[in-house]
């Protein structure tokens, strides 16, 4: 049997600073995230919900009327510590990296920039470095003692483990170098190099053509010279505050198939990466009160119900029974489906520790609901029955 993840014990420890919670789609990873957050204000923390993912579902539930790239005070928080939120806005992030890395000149000629413009709204890998930007300057303002970041769905969620390497090896590599190379060149030279270089951008800008555009990228790079070198030390110093002691991932699934599936993938990625992982939240697992009567039993009850309810004076009450009855053998039907997926999953990750979330009976949408996910969440062991 896998060991029990034990998420008080994490959030309760003043060494955790960062958790981060990963997962595919539709699971309730932005639900978790902000019950973990919730949950550690109330015993004492002081926490800060990132999220990612611009989905309003952490806004709503929080009771905040939006969320922006400026931490908001969370109302409502029963207990001792206290709690924030924010989504991250890519561009704005950007924006104040350029204007913390640059002077007021150098700023507006940056932000000015048509090119960066494109590059700090869109450009493949900006969304995971701005993230890694957001994280390190969230840490390094040490206005919070545990910060908790819900990624983006599915597979890109680990894409900012790869940001140091990807938006840095295009500011100070071979696209660059190779752009600004006509303007040492000059003449017939350039105005070639300069059909080469929109063919080549086609590919990898998408959106950035026109006349202007090695222009406004010399202009770009010129300004951003002094800056390339911080930008990959910053993610380089962030992506090593992941690996150290004092982060923890969470990998966030349901007790299905294919969400086991990115699950698993999720965690060979982090141990490739190695990256600490903390355990698995296996969220929405259903559960009965009447596990001794099983499906088999239980449709066999309402089909004699239902065969005696035919020459009964009581027909509504016996049609009544058996439906409940076949209600309960569907949903054992379901919790049968939902151990052997789970336990395919441990049968492969005996190691990973996991705590299992029961299904609510709605959506969450407010801190009453957050609060029982996290009161589920950090939920005991049940006790175990001594015999004799």
């Amino acid at each position: 049997m896998t060991t029990r993840l034990e998420i008080d014990a994490l959030i309760d420890d003043p060494a955790t600073r960062i958790v981060v919670c990963c997962g595919s789609g539709g699971v309730g990873k932005t639900t978790t995230a902000a019950a973990i957050g919730l949950r550690a204000a109330e015993r004492g923390r002081k926490a800060v919900v990132l999220t990612i993912d611009p989905a309003r579902r952490l806004a709503q539930s929080m009771g905040l009327t939006e969320l922006d790239n400026t931490p908001r005070v969370v109302k409502g928080v029963e207990g001792p510590g206290e709690l924030q939120a924010m989504m991250l806005d890519m561009k704005r992030t950007f924006d104040e990296v350029v204007l913390a890395h640059a002077d007021p000149e150098r700023a507006k000629a940056i932000l000015e920039n048509p090119f960066y413009q494109s590059l700090s709204a869109g450009f493949a890998g900006t969304q995971e470095y701005m993230a890694m930007e957001k994280l390190g300057q969230l840490r390094a303002a040490e206005r919070w003692d545990l910060i908790v970041v819900d990624t983006p769905p599915s597979r890109s969620a680990l894409d900012f483990l790869d940001a140091p390497g990807r938006l840095g090896s295009f500011l100070d590599g071979r696209v660059i170098r190779l752009l600004t190379a006509p303007a040492k060149v000059g003449g017939r030279s350039a105005m070639k190099f300069l059909n080469v270089g929109m063919g080549l951008l086609t590919g990898t800008l998408g959106k950035i053509f026109g006349a202007q555009l090695l222009t406004d990228i010399q202009t770009f790079v010129s300004a951003m010279d002094s800056m390339f070198g911080g930008f990959r030390e910053r993610a380089d110093r962030t992506y090593q505050l992941l690996k150290a002691p004092g982060t923890a991932f969470l990998v966030v699934a349901a007790p299905e198939r294919d969400a086991l599936r990115e699950a698993a993938y999720f965690v060979d990625r982090l141990a490739a990466d190695e990256m600490p992982l903390a355990g698995l939240v296996l969220n929405r697992v259903h559960s009965t009160g009447a596990s001794q009567l099983t499906a088999e039993r239980a449709l066999a009850a309402a089909e004699a119900l239902e065969e005696n309810g035919s020459q009964a004076t009581t027909v509504h009450a016996e049609t009544l029974a058996a439906g409940l009855l076949r209600l309960h053998a569907e949903r054992m039907q379901i919790m049968n489906r939902e151990r052997r997926t789970r336990d395919r999953f441990v049968s492969v990750y005996p190691d990973v520790p996991m705590v299992e979330v029961p299904a609510l009976a709605g959506d969450v949408h407010d801190l009453a609901g957050l609060r029982i996910v996290g009161e589920r969440l950090g939920a005991p062991r049940p006790a175990t029955k001594r015999s004799g």
